[in-house]
C-alpha cells in the first residue's frame, strides 16, 4: 500500500512539473534605459503557484542582484488558448550591468536571454548600427549610379536624374516617397520621413550623438536624403512618387512611376501631401536651418520647400488620388508648415499649421481614435500610426498662442488616453499597442491591422507603426502629461512605449528580436540585387494577425510561406526610422 501511495505521489509530482515543461521568458534580447520601464513577460501551460518570485542574476558575478514576486495571471485566448502569462516588472531596478533573469518552478531554473542595463542604453546600443543599415542601403552602385541618371518617366521618352535615396526593402531595390498612394488612408512616408528622422533624432539628442562619435555620420546620412528629394522635385513644382524597378536585375527597367495594386504602373507620379510630398517639404525645411551644404546649399533646401509647398497649396487634390484630402494629407502638410514656419517665421506657413492643425482637431471622434475621411472611418495606420501626436507635438514647438495651443494640448491627451484605453481594455501582457478600425462595415478593436483592407493584398508586420506610438507616447506625453522622473512623462505612458520596443527587441511570443544582428533569435537573412540584403540594424516587418483572417485576428509569424514570407522579415526602411525617432525621444534631456 506505501509502495502504492509512493508510486501514486511520484505521478502526481511527475504530473504536476509537467505542466510547467513549456515555461519560456519573453524578454528585451537587447537592453532596458536605467531610467525607464523594464518588463518581461513569462508563460505557461498551467498556473504558477501562489508567490511565485523572479531574480535578476547579474551576469559578472552570477549572484543575485534583485527578486520581486510576478504578477497575478493573464491568458489572450485569441493567440494561446489556455496558455498563462505573468509579468515581471523590474523597473525599480536601475543598477548599470548585463543580467538575466531566471524563475524557479520545482527543481527546475528556467533563464532569459541576457541584457543589458543602463542609462540610454537603447540608443547607445543600437545607433551606430541603424545609420550603418541606411548607409547600406544607399542606391549608390555603379550600375545604380549610371542608370539612375537617366530614369524614364512612365508614359514619356523623357528622363531625369534621380540618383541617390535608400533602397525601400531587404527584398525591394525601388525608392519610394509613398508606394500605397492608390489605396488613399494607407500611405505610408518612406525615404522623406526617413530623412526627416534622422533631423529629429540629431536635434534631439546632439550631446549623446557628439559624446559616441556618431554626430557627423548621422547627419551626413541625413544629407544624403534630402539631396535626393531635391533632385526629386521636378521642375513644375511636384515630387516624383516612386522609381520602381519592377523587381528587375537590369537597373535600366527603372521608371519614375504612379503604383496601383499588384505593380501595375501609371504616369500618376506627382506626390500630394500625403504621398510624401509633405514630409519631403519638412526634412527639406528643416535641414536648411543646419547651414549645412551637401550637392545642395542650405538656401537651396529652403528655396525647394517653399516652392514645392506653394505647388502643392493649388494643387494638392489632383494629385490625391480620389481627389479628396484626407487625414494624412493632414497631418503631413502640418509637419511641412510647421517646419516652414519655423525656418521662415512668414505668416503664410503660421496660418496653414494652424489649419492643419485645427482639421486634425476636428477629426478626433468622441471615443478618442481619430476619423481618417469625412464620414466614420477610423484612422489606423500600419507603419505611421503615431503621426498625427508626433505631427501635432511638433508644431506646439512653435505655436505660442494660448488658444491654439490648447486645442492641440487637447487633441493630443485624448488620443494618447485612447490609445492607453484601447490597448489594456483586453487582458495583454506584452502591452502590444491595439487600435479601432471598421472591418465590414462595423467598428472592432484588434491587435493587428486587417488584412482585408483598401489595398487589396497588402499586410505585414508592424513594427514601424510600434514605433511610431512609442514616439507618440513619449513626446506627446511630455505636453500633456509631464513627470519629473524617468522619461519625463507619466508611468503608464512611459510602461507602453517601452512594451512597443521591447516587443520589436524580444519580448513577444515567438522570442524573434526583429532588429538585425541583436539579441539571441534573428529571422533569417534576405538576400536582394546590388548587395542591399539585410543589415545590422535594420528591423524586419514583424509579427501580424493570423495568415487567411481577414480581420487581422489571431497572431503569425513565418520565416518560410512561399514566397510570401517577406511579410514578417523583410527589413523596411520606416522601421528603423520610427525606432530611431523612438530612441532619441527617450533619451533626450528633459527640460
Amino acid at each position: 500500500m506505501k509502495y502504492l501511495r509512493s508510486i501514486t505521489l511520484g505521478f502526481l509530482l511527475m504530473a504536476s512539473l509537467s505542466a510547467y515543461a513549456k515555461i519560456e521568458i519573453y524578454i528585451n534580447q537587447v537592453g532596458f534605459d536605467s531610467r525607464g520601464p523594464k518588463i518581461a513577460v513569462i508563460g505557461t501551460d498551467a498556473a504558477l503557484p501562489a508567490n511565485t518570485t523572479f531574480s535578476l542574476i547579474n551576469v559578472s558575478n552570477n549572484k543575485s542582484a534583485f527578486s520581486a514576486p510576478v504578477g497575478t495571471s493573464q491568458k489572450i485566448d485569441e493567440w494561446a488558448p489556455g496558455r498563462f502569462f505573468y509579468q515581471a516588472d523590474f523597473s525599480t531596478f536601475n543598477k548599470d550591468g548585463k543580467y538575466k533573469l531566471t524563475i524557479t518552478i520545482g527543481d527546475e531554473k528556467y533563464t532569459s536571454d541576457v541584457f543589458t542595463i543602463e542609462d540610454d542604453a537603447l540608443a547607445k546600443l543600437t545607433l551606430s548600427s541603424i545609420i550603418h543599415y541606411y548607409n547600406k542601403q544607399r542606391a549608390n552602385t555603379p550600375q545604380e549610379l549610371e542608370a539612375d541618371s537617366h530614369i524614364t518617366l512612365f508614359g514619356s521618352t523623357k528622363t531625369v536624374n534621380l540618383q541617390g535615396g535608400w533602397c525601400d526593402a531587404s527584398g525591394d531595390i525601388s525608392k519610394y516617397f509613398s508606394h500605397l498612394a492608390y489605396a488613399n488612408f494607407m500611405s505610408p512616408q518612406q525615404i522623406p520621413l526617413v530623412t526627416w528622422s534622422m533631423e529629429s533624432a540629431d536635434e534631439a539628442i546632439p550631446g549623446l550623438l557628439t559624446k559616441w562619435g556618431l554626430k557627423d555620420s548621422l547627419e551626413n546620412e541625413a544629407v544624403y536624403g534630402a539631396d535626393f528629394i531635391m533632385r526629386s522635385l521636378s521642375p513644375e513644382g511636384y515630387f516624383y512618387e516612386t522609381i520602381f524597378s519592377y523587381f528587375s536585375k537590369n537597373p535600366n527597367d527603372r521608371r519614375v512611376v504612379g503604383l496601383r495594386a499588384n505593380s501595375v504602373t501609371t504616369d500618376q507620379y506627382q506626390a500630394a501631401f500625403r504621398e510624401g510630398g509633405g514630409m519631403a517639404i519638412a526634412a527639406l525645411a528643416r535641414i536648411s536651418r543646419w547651414k549645412k551644404n551637401g550637392d545642395f546649399t542650405s538656401q537651396q533646401y529652403l528655396d525647394a520647400a517653399k516652392r514645392a509647398f506653394a505647388h502643392l497649396l493649388i494643387n494638392n487634390t489632383k494629385y490625391d488620388d480620389d481627389g479628396k484630402e484626407n487625414i494624412i494629407d493632414d497631418y503631413c502638410a502640418l509637419v511641412a508648415a510647421t517646419e516652414l514656419w519655423i525656418s521662415t517665421n512668414e505668416p503664410l506657413y503660421r496660418d496653414e499649421a494652424r489649419k492643419r492643425a485645427e482639421n486634425l482637431t476636428k477629426r478626433m471622434s468622441p471615443q478618442g481614435y481619430f476619423i481618417s475621411d469625412d464620414g466614420n472611418r477610423p484612422y489606423w495606420h500600419a507603419s505611421d500610426a503615431g503621426m498625427p501626436i508626433v505631427a501635432l507635438s511638433r508644431y506646439l514647438d512653435k505655436e505660442t498662442e494660448l488658444s491654439y495651443r490648447n486645442k492641440a494640448l487637447h487633441t493630443i491627451k485624448k488620443a494618447l488616453d485612447y490609445n492607453l484605453e484601447v490597448t489594456h481594455n483586453v487582458s495583454n501582457p506584452f502591452g502590444y499597442a491595439r487600435q479601432s478600425f471598421l472591418y465590414k462595415g462595423v467598428l472592432k478593436d484588434g491587435f493587428f491591422i486587417p488584412h482585408d483592407n483598401e489595398t487589396g493584398w497588402w499586410w505585414q508586420g508592424e513594427d514601424a507603426r510600434l514605433g511610431s506610438l512609442a514616439t507618440a507616447a513619449i513626446i506627446g506625453g511630455r505636453l500633456v502629461y509631464p513627470s519629473p522622473n524617468g522619461w519625463g512623462v507619466k508611468k503608464p505612458l512611459a510602461t507602453y512605449a517601452s512594451q512597443q520596443l521591447s516587443w520589436i527587441l524580444g519580448c513577444n511570443p515567438y522570442s524573434m528580436c526583429f532588429m538585425y544582428g541583436y539579441g539571441r533569435n534573428n529571422v533569417p537573412y534576405m538576400h536582394s540585387m546590388f548587395g542591399h540584403g539585410s543589415e545590422r540594424g535594420g528591423i524586419s516587418n514583424g509579427i501580424t494577425g493570423k495568415d487567411g483572417n481577414g480581420d487581422g485576428s489571431g497572431i503569425d509569424f513565418k520565416k518560410e510561406a512561399e514566397g510570401n514570407e517577406w511579410r514578417w522579415t523583410e527589413q523596411w526602411i520606416p522601421h528603423a526610422a520610427w525606432f530611431l525617432q523612438a530612441i532619441s525621444a527617450m533619451a533626450e534631456p528633459l527640460k
